[in-house]
């Protein structure tokens, strides 16, 4: 299980999501027979399918807010929950904003935005005349929203400007937008809950990436207590409190493969489990006033959502909700509606409002480009093979339609970020593209990544760049094995750490892999982790115990799995992607193995963009970058002589 923290501020981990939907165990050896034709789409036709996230509802429940790239940078939209055309509230042409939520009692807006990526991110407010009000404008520190109080009259916030290094919980009154600090973080802590009360706050502490620590902290008494003494790897992590304020709900793989969700009772210090699965459950919240539970299991990859009616603990019946994976439930104050997401292999997110007491739904939003037949998409499949040493590895398949007997196709593997992230079963353009355009793509879910128990996840500590890319290697028997795949122009890709993994199979596995595409990866350990960002020193231990020591012993092993001190061994095309502003994998590190691998006379192709960070937040730069890639997989894995130049 990947803990909490560890997603959220994953050094590796990259905002382009690829993934697809429809679980099926196969070999996947079967030749499709349909003759249907399938139309060929752009990369600009693609992207002019929406990418939309987050919903709010407006005080009188009547909009939802939400973002939307649909400006070609995110801005934030409101929706009706009758439906209709969304309303865009903000038009911003630089960077991309973020709605957090409504005010409680009016239409002014909280969201949070940064510059060009850097990831300083700020909490703004939107006025009701359009103005706009930086409400943390040191230009040195992050903010992140942490919550509003119950009684609405306030909302919380973590901070870094007191200390660069440790994010504080602030309070801010919104009549008068003066923060006060409720909780000083001297100790590399993460706060994770609050109660209604306001009584407790609930942290967690990092050690490794597979052992968390989970304090509860007394906001009245000051006190803190540890709750989870304990020997070996377990991970703690809070979900929430009951909203009478008297227990403490978290999510453990003590004793499992598995997270599952105890309660902690603060009067007594007893504890006792609530739900277990055979996956993990990533997380479980109350309604407002604690009329239903929510609980979300990443099963084999994708999201499984159950609610419980508190009142008897039975399972809400919902009515049969469109095909595919729900995901972002949100309840509304009243408990009378939640908002949710649906997409699949054919369907990019679709926001929908329920209402309880009707048990209607409605479809929100239409996100697809009309352009696109959902006909001429392909469902994701998941398969599994041995790798060298037998260990089941988890993969998504995305097979072109219309293989014809006997034809020979090109393959790309896609490596997720990281290292320990998933390529789950969602709507991917990037990958639609490249398939609609005849590319097998495998997404593997190498050892270490998380979602398939403990063990699975801590198979690759210190040994990346070696048993994880065995696994990658391993998976090109697979593809061969299905008889429609070209075994000699199979090709790796990813990004962030996938951009890293990219880099080594070419480096230290220089015959296996035609061609690479490196987006935004690791070249440099030793640089790269000793320069990590200044607000992951709570987490650093942890990095180094996965990772390894950039400052001790583990210094030799990090410069020999670093590809750029292996690049006169990279004899295959490489394409390396990179954002100017980005403060996880900075520009050096793909300057350098750009300048490094030119060197081999080996065909190199570097795009950059200077207003990018740690992943694509226009839509002008994912058409010029997946585009470019196209045509670098033409010109070198299907060999013709000169990529295509499409037209927009």
């Amino acid at each position: 299980m990947k803990t909490k923290f560890f997603l959220m501020l994953c050094l590796f981990g990259i905002s382009i999501i690829f993934g697809g939907c429809g679980a099926k165990e196969q070999n996947a050896t079967t030749t499709q027979t349909d003759t249907t034709p399938v139309k060929q789409y752009t990369i600009a036709q693609f992207m002019n399918t929406k990418r939309i996230s987050g919903s709010a509802f407006s005080p009188d429940e009547s909009k939802i807010l939400h973002n939307s790239n649909q400006s070609g940078i995110f801005n934030i939209y409101e929706v009706s929950i009758n439906g209709g055309e969304a309303k865009q509230l903000t038009d911003s042409k630089e960077n991309s904003i973020f709605a957090i939520s409504y005010f409680p009692q009016d239409e002014r807006i909280l969201f949070n935005s940064d510059n060009g990526g850097n990831e300083i991110t700020h909490i703004f407010v939107k006025n009701l005349d359009g103005t706009t009000q930086n409400l943390t404008p040191d230009s040195t520190a992050k903010a992140g929203f942490f919550s509003w109080s119950f009684d609405k009259k306030s909302f919380f916030y973590t901070s870094n400007k007191r200390d660069k290094r440790f994010f504080d919980l602030y309070e801010m009154d919104i009549a008068t937008f003066k923060p006060k600090m409720v909780y000083e973080n001297k100790d590399g802590l993460f706060p994770a809950a609050l109660s209604d009360d306001k009584k407790y706050l609930s942290l967690t502490k990092p050690i490794t990436t597979n052992n968390t620590d989970m304090y509860l902290y007394d906001m009245q008494s000051k006190q803190i207590k540890l709750l989870t003494k304990h020997e070996g790897d377990v991970s703690y992590n809070p979900e929430t409190f009951s909203t009478d304020s008297k227990k403490l709900y978290y999510s453990t793989d003590e004793g499992s493969e598995f997270a599952y969700i105890k309660s902690y009772d603060i009067a007594t210090g007893q504890s006792e489990k609530v739900e277990e699965t055979n996956w993990d459950i990533s997380y479980m919240y109350f309604s407002k006033n604690g009329k239903y539970r929510v609980i979300g299991i990443n099963n084999d990859a994708k999201t499984e959502i159950k609610i419980y009616n508190t009142t008897d603990n039975q399972l809400v019946k919902l009515p049969t909700l469109p095909s595919g994976e729900i995901t972002s439930v949100n309840i509304s104050d009243s408990e009378k509606l939640m908002t949710f997401y649906v997409s699949s292999s054919k369907s990019p997110n679709n926001l929908y409002v329920y209402n309880f007491e009707s048990g209607e739904y409605k479809q929100l939003t239409n996100s697809m480009n009309p352009e696109i037949s959902p006909d001429d998409l392909v469902e994701g499949e998941v398969i599994r093979f041995a790798s060298y040493d037998g260990m089941q590895i988890p993969s998504i398949l995305y097979k072109p339609k219309n293989v014809k007997a006997g034809e020979k196709l090109p393959a790309m593997l896609w490596i997720h970020g990281g290292p320990g992230g998933q390529t789950r079963l969602n709507y991917s353009a990037t990958i639609q593209y490249l398939v609609n355009h005849g590319y097998v793509i495998l997404a593997v879910n190498n050892r270490g990544s998380s979602g398939y128990g403990k063990t699975f996840f801590a198979a690759d500590d210190m040994k990346h760049g070696e048993a994880d890319l065995k696994d990658c290697v391993e998976s090109k028997k697979f593809l061969i094995g299905t008889g429609y795949v070209d075994a000699e122009s199979i090709g790796i890709m990813g990004g962030s750490y996938g951009g890293y993994m990219t880099l080594a199979g070419l480096a230290f596995a220089p015959e296996e892999f035609k061609v690479g595409v490196d987006i935004f990866g690791v070249s440099n350990w030793l640089r790269t982790l000793r320069g990590i960002p200044s607000w992951w020193e709570a987490q650093r231990k942890a990095l180094y115990t996965e990772l390894g020591d950039p400052t001790g012993a583990d210094s030799v092993a990090l410069y020999n799995k670093s590809p750029l001190f292996h690049a006169s061994k990279i004899i295959k095309p490489l394409l390396v992607i990179q954002g100017k502003n980005d403060p996880r994998v900075v520009k050096p590190e793909s300057d350098e193995i750009v300048e490094a691998v030119k060197k081999n006379n080996v065909p190199v192709e570097y795009i950059v963009f200077e207003d990018e960070g740690h992943g694509f937040l226009k839509k002008e730069n994912e058409i010029k970058a997946y585009e470019g890639i196209l045509n670098f997989l033409d010109k070198h894995l299907k060999k013709q002589s000169e990529g295509k130049i499409e037209k927009q």
